[in-house]
């Protein structure tokens, strides 16, 4: 298991924040070739990505490599130099069909069929949700990253701080992306200084179901790691169940009883995710 607990945008057009990156406690970065770039810098971000990914150094750390969009003037340039610098995933903006996905994986797959790159997908409108199922299931899909404030923008939704009228949308999306088993990663909160909001809403996102959240400022990623990984809490009720339901096999019992409650298969995959989800971590911490 990978856990994607926090997803930091960085600026490709920012040598300095591309570099100071390679020491932060973020599970994953998206090296940003769109909307955190103007217009007139692009070709330098390109170059600035390009760089960075060369010459390595981000350890554990997953890179999302988000192009601008086919319809652009950036966008084939972008492609060609993702696919040549085989990130761990290309993030393509606006995704509003599986044919967008599919474009993308013959161009990956025409360079090198074994290409080991995969595709992720911003489902930032409103067609990307209504067609989420099939996007998800597009070839070589990795995961969504929900764009919240674009999804808000064209629903001509009010932002409110439990999130209600983005609510139908996340959850067909985390629903899709479950179905299809590709990670799901919950959108931005924008008040970076504002951590009782961002606590809230990441412990919102995990309730929900996601994977993790994208963020816009290394100060949030210590609340989004701590809230995405599983509490001392949660392992050793997870530990326990195991070793309750491992003694009701060796008595021949289908289920087991843990603290007055019923633990059956279901409970045993659901604590089987959160050790493996917690040994990751603490692999990646050894190796910070």
């Amino acid at each position: 298991m990978v856990p994607f607990r926090s997803v930091l945008y960085m600026p490709g057009s920012n040598a300095r924040a591309l570099d100071k990156a390679r020491g932060l406690a973020a599970d994953a970065l998206i090296l940003d070739l769109e909307d955190a770039v103007a217009a007139d810098a692009k070709e330098t971000a390109r170059d600035l990505v390009g760089q960075a990914i060369t010459q390595g150094g981000y350890g554990h750390r997953k890179l999302l490599m988000r192009i601008n969009g086919a319809d652009t003037p950036w966008g084939e340039d972008d492609l060609a130099a993702a696919i040549a610098l085989r990130p761990d995933a290309i993030l393509l903006p606006k995704v509003g069909d599986a044919a967008d996905v599919a474009a993308v994986a013959t161009a990956l797959e025409a360079d090198d069929p074994n290409h080991p790159t995969q595709i992720w997908a911003m489902i930032e409108t409103p067609q990307g949700v209504l067609r989420a199922p099939q996007i998800a299931s597009a070839p070589r899909m990795g995961g969504f990253v929900m764009g919240t404030n674009d999804l808000q923008k064209d629903l001509r939704a009010r932002s409110h701080s439990d999130r209600l009228p983005l609510m139908g949308a996340l959850s067909q999306c985390l629903l899709a992306a479950r179905a299809a088993g590709i990670v799901c990663v919950d959108g931005v909160y924008n008040a970076f200084r504002d951590d009782d909001g961002l606590r809230a809403e990441c412990e919102q996102g995990r309730d929900l179901g996601f994977d993790g959240k994208t963020l816009i400022h290394p100060a949030q990623l210590a609340i989004a790691n701590e809230v995405f990984a599983p509490s001392a809490a949660e392992i050793d009720l997870a530990r326990r169940q195991m070793a309750a339901f491992a003694e009701a096999e060796a008595r021949g019992d289908g289920v087991a009883v843990l603290d007055g409650r019923i633990v059956e298969n279901l409970h045993i995959e659901t604590a089987q995710q959160v050790l493996a989800k917690a040994d990751a971590i603490a692999t990646m911490d050894q190796g910070q």
